[in-house]
């Protein structure tokens, strides 16, 4: 499968499988900053990338972005659509630090993993009503004090 990238910022490093079994790849920041405590920001990758027709492309956090930097995605996980590949389409990494202590991020320092996933979309089925009986409610199966 092949995958079109175009470097926005001509000096960073092209994402990486960094192993042969590797799910995912690494994406560096594509600059350096400092990310306060409590705060949200975003950090250019300085690519474009195009998935594949028929895949998305899903951000995920290395597992030491949150462990050794007090970093997490601000959003989850993010998801960028195939058709976020125009030349202004940059893809920024938007992380939250939610350590009490500033955090220097360093250029070309990876924090990100990426994942190309297969697309599909539904159609709606509009009906008055799914099912008779609800489950209940969040932990209705049980398992949960409150």
């Amino acid at each position: 499968m092949k995958a079109k990238i175009t470097r926005v910022l001509p000096d960073v490093q092209l994402p990486e499988y960094h192993t042969s079994e590797s799910a995912g790849f690494d994406i560096a920041a594509g600059e350096s900053l400092v990310i306060n405590p409590s705060e949200v920001k975003k950090v250019r990758t300085g690519l474009v990338i195009e998935a594949p027709a028929g895949y998305f492309l899903m951000l995920t956090c290395r597992s030491s972005l949150s462990s050794k930097k007090g970093l997490d995605l601000a959003n989850g996980v993010g998801t960028i659509d195939r058709d976020y590949s125009g030349s202004e389409d940059e893809i920024f990494i938007i992380l939250h630090n939610f350590s009490d202590k500033e955090v220097v991020i360093e250029k070309g320092e990876r924090l990100v993993q990426g994942i190309f996933l297969p697309v599909q979309q539904v159609e709606w089925e509009d009906v008055a009503r799914i099912r008779e009986e609800s489950r209940g409610g969040l932990g209705s199966t049980g398992g949960y004090t409150s």
